[in-house]
């Protein structure tokens, strides 16, 4: 009975000690993780959960890890509430920008691409502060990017056939090619990272940062330090504002790689986003190819993937600004696999791939342009009409902070971007052009010579933008060959016309309104596919039978190629949806139309528009 009791003291003591031993392995360890120089010091709470039974009795040990130095109890407080309340991640401890980031720890913020929200009403005054200027001064959210590691991990968003790819075995080299004005820290080194981390080394010839005259410190001597261990990283700097477009012509001249890769200086590189832009080119070298550019949200860095059955082409309006738009039919049926590339007519122009020599042949971008806009529409229509392609790579994704609106000042003095524009139509869009020139007031203004310009087209027997139209681009349209244009004209109440709302502003429904005569949202067009639209804008009807006789359902809907919705005729002073039902003018009011079921003897129904005669503008 002795020996029994003395055995049972013996495993009294033993358990205690060992489940104490335990504990103190578990917080040196956690201790040991949180403290890693490789790490962001950034606490945040992502989700909230009662602590464990071992939580609270390493709480009342009197070693504990994580110490906040940068907040007062107070504040830690008043965040610990706000993720609560938010169920998101909120800033606890402020992030220390001092320390090299290396693989950050998962659960870190904004790790695998997630969204990094802040309440910025509950931040002290100095957080705030903070938090303001970064939006003021990047136009994105400084704030929550430098919450971020630098070398975050993102989802791999590829499609699963992307990763059974076989690509050329003798892949180019590539420089990548960055451009950066006063750029935040955290977005211009995480781009580099990106690029580094996740780019294999033998395709990876240099990365040069090309710095248009920042003036902000910590583009100064603290960049230098930051990027002078990373011996593939090269750093070059203008002596005058250059612009986007002469810092990019800076960079491509010094770099060595076989091809050049140009990146805006707030992106992250996916997993396996280079080969799939080198691959192309090995197999053609005049091709440029374009990434599937994702979107990076700019308050909370969030990175929303795109399937890839989604991707979208480029192409342009008759105002000459970019736009895109759904992947023709007759090119998703021309590609053999999902996988393969897709024809574009045109490109963003912040991300693209381009073997060097053949940017050379083209004259590389119009050094006559300033700073930036024109330029990707310019390298669009010059490499398709100069014997190239232009392809998008839809395995490649890379995400781009989309700003809403530019940080940077402009001259006052001049349009850049209309100067930049009429260049490029000058050069390359022949007696089109005037369609441009006609939404301008034909107002050229002083756009200086292009005779250098032009001898590069005539040196590379570049074809017609007539060509570039037929076969590049048959979708677009031609405001020349439309079947109908201008106003239209109610003949019931012939002080009434069809006004958009302007469009441009978003998808509204059409409204009866007194005719003004000054063109604007009440001039449209019938293309030759039968759609009545303008400028990028088609009228569209989603409804069916149950929609009739309700106002607000003829909208105005981005132009999508594929007729369906947007699909009218005009007969007999009368439109006729593809569904069979007839667009009317309200009898009570001026401002309501609706579908209805035709009736030829209904004068609501009626409407004059001008018939196109010879192609007359």
């Amino acid at each position: 009975m002795g020996l029994r009791r003395r055995g049972w003291l013996k495993y009294l003591f033993l358990i205690p000690t060992l489940w104490f031993i335990v504990i103190i392995i578990f917080s040196l360890r956690t201790d040991s993780l949180s403290q890693s120089k490789n790490d962001m010091q950034v606490n945040v709470i992502d989700k909230i959960v009662s602590p464990s039974f071992v939580d609270r009795i390493i709480g009342a040990l009197p070693f504990k890890s994580n110490v906040d130095h940068d907040h007062p109890p107070e504040e830690r407080a008043k965040a610990l509430e706000q993720a609560r309340q938010m169920n998101a991640q909120v800033q606890v401890v402020a992030p220390d920008m001092k320390k090299e980031h290396n693989d950050p720890k998962i659960g870190s913020p904004g790790e695998m691409g997630n969204a990094v929200r802040i309440d910025k009403d509950k931040l002290s005054k100095e957080e705030r502060q903070k938090y303001d200027d970064g939006w003021k001064n990047n136009a994105f959210n400084q704030y929550v990017s430098d919450m971020i590691s630098l070398r975050r991990n993102l989802a791999d968003v590829r499609d699963p056939e992307c990763k059974k790819v076989e690509f050329h075995p003798n892949l180019p080299d590539t420089s990548v090619i960055i451009i950066f004005h006063n750029e935040a820290r955290s977005t211009l080194l995480r781009t580099v990272y990106s690029v580094l981390d996740r780019s294999p080394t033998h395709l990876l010839k240099e990365i040069i940062l090309v710095d248009d005259f920042s003036d902000k410190e910590h583009l100064k001597k603290m960049l230098e330090d930051d990027i002078q261990l990373l011996t593939k990283v090269r750093l070059l700097r203008t002596s005058k504002r250059e612009g986007l477009i002469r810092a990019r012509l800076k960079g491509a001249v010094d770099a060595k790689g076989k091809v050049l890769i140009f990146l805006d200086s707030h992106c992250e590189c996916a997993e396996g986003w280079l080969e799939p832009l080198l691959d192309p080119i090995a197999r053609n070298n005049k091709v440029a190819v374009v990434p599937l550019i994702e979107i990076i949200d700019d308050s909370t860095f969030q990175v929303i993937g795109t399937p890839i059955q989604n991707i979208q082409v480029g192409g342009f309006d008759w105002n000459l600004i970019f736009n895109w738009h759904v992947t023709p039919e007759k090119e998703m049926k021309r590609r053999q696999k999902k996988t393969d590339p897709i024809r574009s007519p045109t490109m963003a122009g912040g991300l693209f791939a381009i073997d060097r020599d053949w940017f050379d042949q083209l004259g590389m971008y119009d050094p006559g342009m300033d700073i930036w806009g024109g330029e990707n529409l310019e390298l669009s229509f010059k490499v398709w009409q100069c014997g190239g392609e232009l392809l998008c790579a839809p395995c490649s994704h890379v995400g781009h902070v989309f700003r809403k609106r530019s940080p940077y000042e402009w001259p006052k003095n001049v349009n850049v971007v209309k100067k930049n524009t009429v260049r490029l139509a000058e050069v390359w869009l022949d007696d089109y052009k005037k369609y441009y020139y006609e939404r301008i007031g034909n107002d050229l203004g002083d756009f200086g010579d292009v005779s250098d310009r032009l001898k590069i087209r005539d040196r590379l027997q570049c074809k017609s933008f007539k060509w570039y139209l037929d076969n590049v681009y048959p979708e677009q349209f031609i405001p020349g060959e439309s079947l109908y244009f201008g106003e239209i004209r109610s003949r019931a109440k012939t002080n009434i016309c069809v006004d958009s709302q302007e469009i441009e502003d978003g998808d509204k429904p059409i409204i009866g309104y007194p005719c003004h005569g000054q063109a604007g949202n009440q001039f449209f067009l019938m293309s030759k596919t039968f759609e009545i639209r303008r400028e990028e804008k088609c009228l569209d009807y989603p409804g069916g039978h149950s929609e009739l006789g309700k106002p607000g359902k003829i909208v105005s809907f981005t132009c999508h190629s594929m007729q369906g919705n947007q699909m009218w005729t005009y007969e007999n002073d009368m439109f006729r949806h593809a569904s069979g039902f007839c667009m009317e003018l309200s009898s009570k009011n001026d401002k309501d139309m609706y579908m209805s079921i035709c009736e030829p003897t209904n004068n609501n129904q009626k409407w004059f528009w001008k018939k196109r005669i010879n192609n007359s503008t």
